[in-house]
């Protein structure tokens, strides 16, 4: 049940009347119910997979919660670990294991075959909630809070549907507090929660969407373009994916939010960072700081001495890009944003204050990013080599790229909010606005999502990871 979909519209205002007219101590029930099936309705069988992580991290949080050492705690972390992340591997992982093991093997003139699962499918957002049921593990075996005796409450948090399927990853500290919580109605969050579905549906629909089939006719066929061309569409490609994902997360923040419940932001303008480093504090925040937290600190950190500190960053950063996909271009992506991290942090960075040379700095780190995103959009590196030998290429022979004046239009709009709410939040900033600014805004926001809205029900990107 995509976000926009038909099903999901008639779902949401469903739910949203009934769990204001439940009463509190009972709508926990409700949002589960709903959350399970939203879920089933991707594919029923995936429930059984959302079951076996809840009932595990149930089960074993609870059983650390009455250890008072943490010595004897570890057995049970190691078990979630191995549970969850075993269960993430043999549906994620499994395929590309065997396919580069077998590789490696044939190298050496092995041919030994593993079985293959051919028909072997990716559950719909289980790298998402696989990760926020470990956090909360990780986190009662650290002490940082009890373990929750509720299970449905529980089985809410893991299963969260604004959320459950491509983030934010949430803490149980802050979520899982707020599902426990009787929410009072605000008409405040409510207006908040529909800006942000709103523009997070423009972003989505009209941004990322029409962008879609311009990125995907140069990947399909990389040698049919300019140079010209090829830069263009790797300048969509990274348009594309942010506003594909920013859509994503400001949806689901604001439907959670029209519901009470206050969920972290994933984005913060990323593209006008000036360097890698910062990229990161702004790209996908939950996830960059769930590998702080729970691989980069217990690694040791930055308390560490430079070697160390190589290795735990190097970690970090191959994992990061693992997590995204079962391809080595996933790795190869990861791993460069880690050089180029490592190599900005190692430099140093000295206090900025002239606008034209932080205007420089930005676009640098735009179009590193931007080439980095080629690895992470090719099906191999063989494709990856394509794309770069036309980007450098330097050749005027071939496809440009047929951008109509709406698109221009489009683009233009969606740069001028980038610029807008800098640093800010939709919500907050057009809540600013003067009446009629305010309404001129939503007014314009809806028409374009009316009138250049996909009307392919393109899946989110990230749904794949």
């Amino acid at each position: 049940m995509l976000f926009n979909s038909l099903h999901f519209l008639i779902f949401f205002p469903i739910v949203f009347i009934l769990y204001w007219l439940v009463k509190g101590k009972h709508r926990w029930l409700l949002l589960l119910a709903a959350s399970y099936y939203f879920y089933a309705s991707w594919k029923i069988e995936y429930i059984g997979l959302l079951l076996f992580s809840t009932a595990v991290d149930y089960l074993l949080s609870l059983k650390m919660s009455g250890i008072e050492s943490k010595k004897r705690r570890r057995p049970y972390l190691v078990l979630s670990l191995i549970s969850n992340l075993g269960l993430l591997f043999f549906f994620k992982y499994y395929l590309f294991a065997n396919e580069s093991f077998q590789w490696i093997l044939e190298q050496g003139g092995g041919n030994y075959r593993f079985h293959h699962f051919e028909d072997l499918l990716l559950p719909v957002g289980i790298s998402f909630y696989t990760f926020q049921t470990l956090a909360y593990t990780i986190d009662v075996y650290n002490g940082k809070h009890k373990a929750e005796k509720h299970l449905g409450i529980f089985a809410l948090y893991v299963s969260f549907f604004p959320q459950l399927v491509a983030g934010p990853i949430e803490r149980f500290s802050n979520l899982g507090r707020q599902l426990k919580e009787q929410q009072q109605f605000s008409l405040e969050n409510l207006k908040n929660g529909a800006r942000l579905v709103l523009f997070g549906f423009f972003v989505k629909l009209v941004v990322a969407d029409n962008l879609a089939p311009l990125v995907d006719g140069f990947y399909e066929n990389p040698e049919a373009y300019s140079s010209l061309g090829a830069w263009i569409a790797t300048a969509f490609y990274s348009l594309q994916i942010y506003g594909d994902f920013h859509g994503y997360s400001l949806i689901a923040i604001g439907l959670s939010l029209s519901m009470g419940f206050k969920i972290m932001d994933n984005f913060q303008n990323p593209y006008f960072a000036t360097s890698i480093m910062e990229f990161w504090r702004r790209w996908h925040i939950s996830l960059s700081t769930w590998f702080r937290d729970y691989l980069f600190i217990p690694l040791g950190g930055s308390r560490v001495n430079s070697l160390k500190l190589v290795v735990n960053i190097s970690i970090v950063f191959i994992v990061s890009g693992l997590w995204h996909g079962a391809n080595w271009t996933f790795v190869c992506w990861g791993a460069l944003h880690g050089i180029l991290y490592l190599a900005e942090r190692f430099a140093g960075k000295g206090k900025v204050n002239s606008i034209a040379l932080k205007v420089l700095m930005n676009f640098k780190t735009l179009i590193i990013v931007n080439l980095a995103w080629v690895f992470f959009r090719s099906v191999d590196f063989a494709h990856s080599g394509q794309v770069f030998q036309r980007l450098f290429a330097f050749e005027s022979e071939g496809k440009w790229m047929e951008i109509g004046p709406s698109l221009y239009t489009i683009l233009i709009v969606f740069a001028l909010s980038e610029i807008l709410v800098f640093n800010s939040r939709f919500d907050r900033w057009v809540d600013s606005k003067p009446f009629i600014l305010r309404w001129s805004i939503y007014t314009a926001l809806l028409f374009g999502i009316l009138a250049f809205g996909g009307v392919q029900n393109l899946p989110f990107i990230y749904f794949q990871f």
